[in-house]
């Protein structure tokens, strides 16, 4: 008899254990191992880090005052407001912002990213905020580069991670390594290179400001690019949440003031 009184004690003693455990669970909103996601984490600290390029303008960028600024930084900085987290940006430059991000230096990027079919493999990816379409630039005085198919055997200058390096290479091209569209220009300017390819609304800007620099628009593809947020595999709660901050800016206006703000369009279509 004994035996047995002792028996239901210790099942009674187990399953109320169980049952606290579970309640615990329930009331941190952990994960089914226990511990919070990145996005509970982040939510707790109120902090969000971010990866950036800081350099190239009109995404992401220095103004006069040194401040950082640009389309996406606006995008991102309105999208955690509505979260009720503060963003934080560490620059770094774009051959290794990815690698960055593996690291995890940093919970996302933000920095005009392509969404192409071998990063979705590997990452998540916020719903496209911006579409755009690659040009070819070349020197003022170059009459010999007018396609893409005219790069065989011509020098270019493209980041190494950069989806234009893949398509120059594709068509033939040279790739000099370079840390952004300035020092690209530069070099098409001192006649080191040829020719560079990169993001419209990017060229458009510089044009605009500087006027005075002796290069070309000669083509553009006729398909635009999508651009997202880049965020590391399983962290879809952290992506939902952006995905609707998005969606509610779009609905409310806010993503259009940004975009008229900076290209006088709507730059998601």
């Amino acid at each position: 008899m004994l035996k047995k009184y002792t028996l239901i004690i210790l099942f009674s003693v187990l399953f109320l254990l169980l049952t606290a455990c579970g309640t615990s669970n329930r009331n941190t909103g952990s994960d089914k191992d226990g511990k919070n996601t990145l996005y509970q984490n982040i939510q707790k600290k109120g902090v969000i880090t971010i990866g950036t390029e800081g350099t190239y303008a009109p995404f992401t960028y220095h103004d006069s005052t040194g401040k950082l600024t640009g389309f996406d930084i606006d995008i991102a900085n309105e999208v955690f407001k509505r979260l009720n987290i503060k963003p934080k940006y560490i620059e770094t430059k774009w051959d290794g912002m990815i690698a960055g991000l593996d690291a995890k230096r940093y919970d996302l990027v933000a920095n005009e990213v392509a969404v192409r079919p071998d990063r979705l493999k590997k990452y998540d990816m916020s719903d496209p905020y911006i579409v755009s379409k690659a040009v070819l630039i070349v020197r003022k005085d170059n009459n010999t580069i007018k396609s893409l198919d005219d790069l065989k055997g011509k020098k270019v200058g493209q980041s190494l991670d950069s989806n234009y390096r893949k398509i120059a290479e594709d068509h033939g091209a040279t790739n000099t390594v370079v840390d952004g569209f300035n020092q690209a220009v530069d070099l098409i300017t001192s006649r080191r290179i040829d020719a560079t390819i990169n993001d419209s609304l990017s060229y458009l800007d510089l044009k605009k400001h500087r006027p005075d620099l002796p290069i070309k628009e000669v083509y553009e593809e006729k398909k635009a690019t999508s651009n997202a947020f880049l965020f590391r595999k399983g962290n879809k709660d952290l992506v939902d949440a952006v995905n609707k901050a998005l969606a509610d800016m779009k609905k409310d206006g806010s993503y259009l003031k940004i975009s008229k703000k900076w290209f006088g369009t709507d730059v998601s279509k």
